[in-house]
């Protein structure tokens, strides 16, 4: 079974979010062709007003902790409110290139 639903599922449960991308970048690394290791979780909700970004990001790897452990290998997240989300004319940034493992140096 996929992680994707399960991630998603987890995150729309606690946070409620107005906007939530997930993106499995394995393939951009080195390992399986079918693996699930490597993720770009971008989520906007209002839960996180009022949050600084480092309790976003502990509150995501918290509702995760059970996949952290495996599968997932690597989780970039981007955790916006809605005003964030809006200012930054609802883009996140891009991936940063894998720096150990990436398949343009194979």
């Amino acid at each position: 079974m996929s992680i994707l639903p399960i991630i998603e599922s987890k995150v729309r449960e606690a946070l409620s979010p107005t906007h939530l991308e997930l993106r499995n970048e394995s393939h951009l690394h080195r390992g399986p062709r079918d693996a699930e290791t490597h993720f770009k979780l971008i989520v906007v909700s209002e839960h996180f007003d009022g949050m600084r970004l480092i309790q976003r990001h502990r509150l995501i790897h918290e509702l995760l902790k059970n996949e952290m452990v495996h599968p997932i290998h690597a989780l970039a997240i981007s955790a916006y409110t809605n005003a964030e989300w809006l200012e930054r004319a609802q883009q996140a940034p891009q991936t940063p290139n894998c720096r150990g493992g990436d398949l343009a140096n194979t």
